[in-house]
């Protein structure tokens, strides 16, 4: 959610007054920190990741799992240890191990707590490395959320990738030891019964004036200042609450049409309220109308520091038609609101979450703020201009500042689509900042544009490099999933720049591809539009943009290769041939070839994405009715079910073939 400022936010109408200042200052932020990013050509490939959790309260008397709202409790005591300067050598913790394949969760927790009660101090004269400090841990959006990240970045080599797994299984351990006994951290894309009845401890009731939601009450909301003002401020500029209508899966007794009688129809508590009465609450359709049933979601992502400011372009070009496949891929939420839906996938839900347009634009914005890439970025001669073939909105008067200050078009156009959009929260303390020491009015609208891929340039007065943000996946529900899908994206990433592969084709395809990966089970049910060859070739040119370049593909084709069509290689050969490029040790390549095997046998649907896995875990329950309806048991049993995989129980329909 970006950068939390302490200080005092102006009302909405007090705000607009400054948007063209935090405009154009911000135009002045980015065009100093470009200048001088350019000065960074040499710098190392380092990455680090952020995973989300869902904190439950578990009652086992009654059988109820609950969203537990103490984040601010549970982030101070994670303060302290994180200020206690306690570092865990997580290299040493994986060598004590005894190389066991899989990783073992309660032997690394033996091991980890071995090593608190030896209460080691860290030792300085290693590096800056995400397995010798101490992980940070954050707030998010959901008072009941938090936000896990290293404390450092990954080194640059293969045997770096085998930290990661032990490194956040360690941060789950460290959340768990700040937690109350019936209190769990899980990785849940979505807590299933979010918005239905009774779903938070302690109990609430959702007649708040922030988001004026019927079913989300206020007290779910981070209670820091910039996140009810963003609330607030989308509704208020939108004129209307947030609408997100999700097709309802329909099961043999789903009443057909499905009208949902769950919705408080008569309610007059809020003007907004005749909102659903007047259409925004479709039938058929599992309805939301809180920016909480969005970005109270949880996802996995990665950032990737390039050597300089063109390999980042040209990594976010190339990633960006890489997001939907791994959305697809990684699909894990088949319930909203307590009731199976006909999707797998939580990204449209937080795009309408945060969708600010007013009716009007709604006619000529084709995309909410939060949304998949508008724009190639690269000054690459592959990099077409018919490849960028959607509408593109743009704040002219931020263009011309930047072509002014010599920026090329390709990124002043991307920019200028950013700054299009206006600032949601402005806070009366910074309103003058010195462009050349902060970049504070430039994240303000970046941070708040949340597409796919991020591109984001070196801080002032930092040693960060260029970097670009992986934001599609959805988080998985133990650390070897989530550790798999991470080294997975990187090694592609890796193989995209040291093998020059070119994925380039028209937005529009990157578009339809996300729509259809929010599919339920996308992989066997819908093909994606690819790059039939993706390796360099003399046919390159700027006259080869010919539709017949691209076809359709399934998912398994897509990453496990296809003989029709023109012979697909695959992206699972890809990154074994980049690996064997880079002459590994035969015990790295052993650890790694499980992570990649589990993305292979996902794609080829040998074991299920964690969507399917939840939908079929609740559809086979006895309480279960054929009717659409998530039960509070059946929650409590799936949790229950969670916590024991992340234990590491296993079960070869969600995780195949990876236990050997």
């Amino acid at each position: 959610m970006g950068l939390l400022v302490v200080g005092t936010p102006l009302s909405w109408e007090e705000s607009k007054k400054y948007f063209d200042h935090v405009r154009e200052n911000g135009i002045e932020q980015f065009i100093h920190m470009y200048e001088n990013g350019l000065k960074k050509t040499n710098d190392i490939l380092l990455w680090g990741d952020e995973i989300e959790y869902i904190v439950l309260s578990v009652d086992e008397d009654h059988k109820i799992a609950r969203v537990s709202l103490r984040q601010e409790d549970i982030l101070e005591a994670l303060e302290e240890h994180e200020k206690s300067g306690f570092a865990v050598d997580a290299s040493s913790l994986i060598s004590g191990m005894h190389n066991s394949v899989p990783i073992k969760p309660e032997e690394l927790r033996e091991l980890f707590h071995e090593q608190v009660n030896e209460n080691k101090t860290p030792d300085l004269k290693k590096p800056f490395r995400a397995e010798y400090v101490t992980p940070t841990f954050h707030p998010e959006y959901g008072r009941y959320m938090v936000e896990s990240t290293p404390g450092a970045p990954y080194g640059s080599t293969l045997e770096d990738l085998l930290n990661v797994e032990a490194n956040m299984l360690m941060r789950r351990i460290i959340i768990q030891q700040h937690l109350a006994k019936n209190e769990f951290p899980v990785t849940l894309t979505n807590f299933p019964l979010l918005g239905a009845k009774d779903f938070t401890d302690p109990p609430t009731t959702a007649n708040g004036p922030i988001s004026r939601s019927f079913f989300l009450p206020d007290e779910v909301i981070n209670s820091h200042v910039r996140f009810p003002t963003l609330t607030a401020n989308i509704r208020t500029r939108r004129r209307r609450k947030v609408a997100m209508n999700v097709p309802i899966y329909v099961d043999k007794n789903t009443p057909q049409p499905f009208h949902d009688n769950t919705i408080p129809w008569d309610r007059d508590l809020f003007p907004e309220d005749v909102n659903a009465r007047e259409g925004a609450a479709l039938d058929n359709h599992i309805y939301m109308d809180s920016m909480g049933f969005g970005m109270g979601c949880c996802c996995l992502q990665l950032t990737f520091q390039t050597t300089g400011v063109d390999e980042a372009r040209k990594l976010y070009d190339q990633l960006t038609p890489i997001a939907p496949l791994m959305m697809a891929l990684s699909a894990a939420t088949p319930v909203f609101r307590g009731f199976l839906a006909e999707q797998d996938c939580r990204w449209n839900v937080i795009a309408g979450a945060v969708d600010d347009r007013t009716e009007e634009e709604l006619k000529t914005v084709p995309k909410s703020r939060y949304d998949s890439v508008d724009c190639y970025i690269a000054n690459d001669p592959r990099n077409l201009s018919e490849y960028s073939d959607v509408p593109l909105v743009m704040n002219d008067r931020c263009y011309k500042q930047l072509r002014d200050a010599g920026i090329d078009e390709k990124l002043a156009r991307h920019v200028a689509h950013i700054f299009f959009r206006d600032p949601l929260v402005i806070f009366s303390d910074s309103i003058h900042q010195d462009n050349t020491k902060s970049n504070g009015f430039f994240e303000n609208l970046n941070s708040t544009n949340w597409q796919s891929i991020r591109f984001k340039p070196p801080p002032p007065q930092s040693n960060i490099g260029w970097r670009v943000e992986f934001r599609s996946l959805e988080v998985q529900l133990t650390d070897f999933e989530n550790a798999a899908y991470a080294v997975f994206v990187v090694l592609l990433s890796r193989a995209i720049l040291s093998f020059k592969l070119n994925f380039y084709m028209p937005i529009s395809l990157v578009d339809e591809n996300m729509k259809r990966a929010h599919a339920r089970d996308a992989i066997h049910r819908h093909k994606f539009w690819f790059r039939r060859n993706p390796f360099p070739s003399s046919a390159d040119t700027a006259t080869s943009s010919s539709r017949d370049q691209f076809a359709e593909y399934t998912l398994d084709e897509l990453f496990n290769g296809s003989d029709e069509n023109g012979s697909f290689p695959g992206f699972v050969r890809i990154v074994r041939s980049y690996l064997h490029s880079c002459n590994p040790k035969a015990s790295v390549l052993y650890r790694l070839e499980r992570y990649i095997q589990l993305i292979s046998q996902r794609a080829s649907g040998e074991c299920m994405t964690a969507a399917t896995w939840i939908r079929r875990f609740f559809m086979n329950h006895p309480e279960y009715k054929h009717d659409s309806v998530v039960t509070q048991k059946m929650t409590y049993d799936l949790v229950k079910k969670v916590l024991d995989l992340e234990s590491g129980g296993f079960d070869s329909d969600l995780l195949g073939k990876t236990n050997a």
